[in-house]
């Protein structure tokens, strides 16, 4: 029997390929995903005491400090009936969502400056694996969010099954800006400072520790669609409105704007990102 010859295969190098094969490879490379957002749990933790329940102390520590300042002392109302604590961590669960995602997405690039300059991979999965990660954390303070509700005897209603729209919407915010501010930070460095301000600021102008019904009573519609420029509004109130249920009110006009903004974001985003993405490794 004649045997054939197997014909070597070939490199081909293709001007453009990158550009117009990018979001395939993306599906290609979603494994790199899974591993990367896994590291950075692992490295996340190591070599900690209490390890994972760092995600339940400090939004509960968060929660208590809000509840003794707006409900103890300024006396704010709660959102419909539910119990005053409730309503800050179901407000806490996509705003430490959102800190964290932002937070670890901006200095993605720049701590994986080694990954980059040595093999090719589209780099918006280092970004993707950061705010992925988060959704750990995510998944642990929910847990403590479920307790709280028994404790309080408060059983959620049919809207709880919304939530999961209401966590893609949290997901689509938080990676928007991730992809902006991660590019920024590779060329400005001042970022990196720059970022734990916003967070803490967002904290207190974002209604995490009152009802956003506060806001419109007494600054009337036109401010609070102003207010809602703040696409976390949206998100935070959809949390509600899911979780507690009852009384709990949902701003629709606010909803649509959160939803129209993230997207704006994820786009501008994801524009921004490819535009310097080829300068990453030159600039890390």
């Amino acid at each position: 029997m004649a045997l054939t010859k197997r014909p070597e295969e070939e490199l081909l190098i293709e001007a453009g390929r990158a550009e117009r094969h990018y979001w395939r490879d993306l599906w290609s490379y979603r494994e790199l995903l899974y591993i990367l957002a896994w590291r950075d749990v692992v490295v996340r933790y190591k070599q900690t005491v209490i390890g994972v329940a760092w995600a339940v102390l400090q939004p509960f520590a968060q929660m208590v400090v809000m509840v003794v300042v707006f409900d103890k002392v300024a006396n704010l109302p709660s959102d419909g009936d539910a119990p005053y604590a409730l309503m800050v961590f179901a407000a806490m669960l996509p705003w430490q969502f959102f800190s964290a995602s932002l937070s670890a997405a901006s200095a993605s690039i720049v701590g994986n400056a080694n990954l980059i300059s040595k093999v090719y991979f589209p780099r918006m999965i280092i970004p993707a694996a950061a705010v992925i990660h988060s959704m750990v954390d995510f998944a642990v303070a929910f847990a403590m969010l479920v307790l709280l509700m028994l404790w309080y005897g408060y059983a959620p209603g049919w809207r709880m099954l919304t939530l999961p729209l209401f966590m893609m919407l949290a997901l689509l915010t938080a990676f928007g800006p991730g992809l902006l501010i991660t590019a920024l930070n590779t060329e400005y460095r001042d970022f990196r400072y720059v970022i734990p301000f916003l967070v803490q600021f967002g904290l207190y102008v974002s209604p995490v520790g009152f009802s956003s019904t506060v806001i419109r009573e007494r600054f009337g519609e036109m401010f609070f669609l102003l207010y809602s420029l703040n696409p976390m509004v949206g998100v935070i109130d959809g949390f509600r409105w899911a979780i507690l249920g009852g009384d709990s009110q949902l701003h629709l006009p606010s909803l649509v704007l959160s939803v129209v903004l993230s997207l704006a974001f994820a786009l501008l985003g994801a524009l921004y990102f490819r535009r310097l993405e080829r300068s990453f490794a030159d600039v890390v």
